[in-house]
């Protein structure tokens, strides 16, 4: 069972009090400065002033943080202000190495046509195979789909004649040397192409590769945000889960959540067994929503 220490607090002060690299997982997301409307939080400072406030409690993350350890840091940005996410790489830069970049893609569109990939490349169409590769390896993958365009996931519309909907963000992974190990295969799937485990010897048999650095994690479909995601800037638990089997579940004995809002990286937490979880939240609103729906678990 997972002990919790979640407290009201301001993440700099509560965690300037914590013993040095005693965390071994970091998973958040802090506000994004983009004028979200919090209920104790002005979402909109001077960009020179919102970079400085990242890197001061980065500061405090990096020094409660193992050296085997991982920060997931979870970032968006917006259609007009593209450039956010990276200006904050930047500025972390001479505390973290930027160890993998993860595209947490929230809605895709997908052609599903059949022959829509063109022949000349056969890397690029399932249906066919390279020269002197048998075209069935595996019978089971050769699943015909009709044709359409279909769309996955939910994503905010914007009315723009100038910019794209954003339906993707960031979730950039922080270690202190970039030599961190990770569990490729925690997230694994299998290969569409069956002859590949022959083939490559590192599969050493198995039908699981690496999933990559994109990960489709849909939001869950919700009909009232004030009764069932009362907070205005939330990641999915899912989102959260996979960054810590990624880094590896049997080496988290203590995670932490400097941004808690309303508790998923908590939740991902108790379901995945971790034996402690810390969370600093300012808002006692979302503090006790997140406490609600830990309790409820259990």
């Amino acid at each position: 069972m997972t002990e919790f220490d979640l407290r009201e607090q301001d993440c700099i002060e509560g965690m300037s009090l914590l013993d040095a690299e005693c965390i071994d997982l970091v998973v958040t997301s802090p506000p994004y400065n983009l004028g979200v409307s919090y209920r104790k939080y002005s979402d909109g400072q001077d960009r020179r002033s919102y970079l400085r406030w990242c890197h001061k409690w980065a500061g405090q993350v990096r020094r409660i943080l193992k050296s085997t350890g991982s920060s997931f840091l979870n970032i968006g940005a917006a259609p007009s202000n593209p450039m956010l996410p990276h200006e904050i790489v930047m500025e972390l830069r001479d505390l973290f190495v930027l160890q993998n970049t993860i595209h947490w893609i929230k809605s895709i569109a997908i052609d599903t046509a059949e022959g829509r990939t063109s022949a000349p490349n056969p890397h690029l169409n399932p249906l066919s195979a390279p020269p002197g590769r048998d075209a069935n390896p595996d019978a089971k993958r050769r699943v015909r789909v009709d044709g359409g365009i279909k769309t996955y996931g939910h994503f905010k519309p914007i009315s723009s004649k100038r910019f794209l909907n954003d339906c993707h963000e960031y979730v950039f992974h922080f270690t202190k040397t970039g030599r961190v190990e990770i569990d490729r295969l925690a997230l694994g799937v299998p290969y569409q192409d069956k002859s590949n485990i022959a083939r490559w010897s590192h599969t050493r048999g198995s039908d699981l590769r690496c999933r990559g650095n994109t990960w489709f994690v849909p939001y869950k479909t919700i009909q009232s945000r004030e009764k069932e995601r009362p907070h205005p800037a939330t990641f999915p638990v899912q989102l959260a889960e996979w960054c810590m089997k990624l880094h590896g579940v049997s080496r988290i004995q203590t995670m932490l959540d400097p941004f808690l809002g309303i508790g998923n990286s908590a939740v991902a937490a108790q379901r995945c067994g971790v034996k402690r979880f810390i969370g600093f939240e300012i808002d006692e609103t979302y503090l006790a929503e997140a406490k609600r729906r830990l309790k409820s678990r259990r």
